[in-house]
């Protein structure tokens, strides 16, 4: 492997998922030693006040830090102190219920080793606790846009991501905690980055597996996740946009476009209940709420995704 990077951290962060924590940990081994010569150090991030992660991460001889601040965006913040404090080259988020493939650090790295990349984005794909209903695997719901091989991104997410921490240390940027409660931090933090010249590079065959528990298996988690999706692509946009005026238009248009796709799924959905075309309906139904999201976005609206831990 070409490159003088010497170090790589894998952060994890975690909230209350000890067995799928543990699982993680366990496959991540045998991913150090198909890097060699690099350094690979693995960092969980534990979110939970309880400190639910500390046995899991000392069994599987992982460091271990709490991170008290609520929300995946001050996790992952304190993900990126960590890795600049212990000098790392580049630092790696995988979520706490994924599972890498054979070869998923090896392909992650190649890119960024080589110089090619700053930002290098695997692939994701889910599977099931139990089989999903028809509805949600024909409403592909968990189905995720795929890039080929080294094709340029404009965004990626940070749940199979590796970020060099030069770009980091260059940019100084950081993921906005006003998004902690939102979600849809990651997207806006590769956006910013990208705009500031970052490279940002797919690896398809850098492969994990994401465990979709039963209780988002259902067609009101799926729908309010694409509403929330919609709210954070339009709110992301807007604040990155410079200037009162253009944020106004930028506000205007995701109004507009989000109205728009809502009809259009509104049409399709209703295509599907004349037709009864269990596919017509479903993708009606998530490009209505996608749609709405985004219109309700733009309008300034904030969906609350993570409620605060005092809230049942």
């Amino acid at each position: 492997m070409s490159g003088t990077a010497s170090f790589v951290l894998i952060a994890v962060p975690s909230y209350r998922r000890p067995e799928r924590l543990g699982r993680l940990l366990a496959a991540l081994g045998g991913h150090r030693d198909d890097v060699a010569p690099l350094r690979v150090e693995v960092l969980v991030i534990d979110n939970d006040p309880e400190g639910s992660a500390a046995g899991v991460a000392d069994a599987a001889k992982a460091a271990y830090v709490p991170e008290p601040r609520p929300g995946l965006a001050a996790v992952r913040n304190r993900a990126i102190d960590e890795a600049l404090s212990r000098g790392a080259d580049a630092l790696v988020f995988i979520d706490d219920d994924e599972v890498p493939e054979p070869g998923w650090l090896r392909t992650l790295v190649a890119p960024w080793a080589a110089g090619e990349a700053d930002l290098v984005s695997g692939r994701v794909e889910s599977t099931f606790d139990s089989t999903p209903s028809e509805w949600i695997t024909a409403g592909g719901f968990f189905r995720r846009v795929r890039f080929a091989d080294g094709e340029r991104m404009p965004v990626a997410p940070t749940n199979n991501l590796l970020i060099s921490c030069a770009i980091l240390r260059a940019t100084g940027i950081r993921f906005d905690e006003g998004f902690g409660r939102t979600g849809g931090e990651d997207i806006h933090f590769t956006s910013a980055l990208h705009r500031r010249g970052a490279r940002i590079l797919a690896a398809p065959d850098a492969l994990v597996i994401d465990h979709v528990p039963d209780e988002r298996a259902t067609a009101s988690w799926v729908l309010r996740r694409a509403f929330r999706v919609g709210t954070t692509t339009a709110r992301g946009d807007i604040v990155l946009t410079g200037g009162a005026a253009r944020r106004l238009t930028r506000r205007v248009r995701w109004v507009l476009v989000g109205t728009a796709r809502a009809l259009a799924g509104a049409g399709r959905w209703l295509v599907g209940a004349v037709s009864r075309s269990v596919s017509h309906r479903a993708r009606g139904a998530r490009l209505i709420a996608r749609g709405a999201g985004m219109a309700a976005g733009g309008a300034g609206f904030r969906y609350l995704e993570y409620r605060p831990r005092n809230e049942s």
